[in-house]
């Protein structure tokens, strides 16, 4: 009889085991995904590009005065000065002259220009400079003067809080939290029962 209960014993210690395996598994699974989505990431689904007809350029920010290694796109933590490098990936573009152009505001509420830029010597498909922007929505907008011109649309957002990716920065540890919870639970339960 003792020895029955001793394999009972054992086959409980080995279900426990497996139930926290699989936690653990499922909790590295779901933090490697969250990980690699914030990794790099192709031009096909960086969300700093635009393209039009095939012409693409990509947008970086930075704030070095308050995290050095940062790079940015369009969501930008600090107000205040932010370097910008804008990356005309296609060589037609490179040729031809571009206006950039910060406003205030953002799709049918825009109101005054912020600052404004003309380049017209980017062979190197390089385009640099900075703002000093306070908190609020801006709109940045990119146009290469050929025919046709290409126009291209930056939303920015200085020191404002994005709610969704907060909750999609958070979800993986709030669904592994209540994972273990459950799982807690349930074996609680059960040893009270047997018990």
């Amino acid at each position: 009889m003792s020895k029955n209960r001793t394999n009972t014993g054992d086959s409980r210690m080995e279900q426990h085991i497996k139930t926290w395996t699989s936690v653990i598994i499922l909790s590295a699974a779901l933090y490697s995904g969250f990980a690699g989505a914030h990794g790099k990431v192709s031009l096909e689904t960086d969300s700093c590009i635009r393209n039009i007809s095939g012409s693409m350029i990509h947008l970086s920010t930075y704030q070095p005065q308050h995290d050095p290694e940062a790079e940015y796109c369009t969501e930008i933590p600090q107000e205040g000065e932010t370097l910008w490098v804008l990356d005309l990936v296609d060589q037609a573009l490179r040729d031809m002259p571009i206006g950039i152009k910060i406003v205030r505001g953002s799709g049918k509420a825009l109101s005054e220009t912020v600052a404004s830029i003309y380049s017209t010597n980017h062979s190197d498909g390089v385009i640099k400079g900075h703002f000093n922007l306070s908190e609020g929505q801006y709109t940045l907008f990119v146009t290469g003067e050929g025919i046709p011109p290409l126009h291209y649309e930056y939303p920015l957002r200085i020191q404002m809080t994005n709610y969704t990716e907060s909750f999609i920065r958070i979800a993986p540890y709030i669904i592994t939290f209540l994972l273990i919870a459950f799982i807690t639970d349930k074996l609680l339960k059960r040893r009270q029962l047997r018990h």
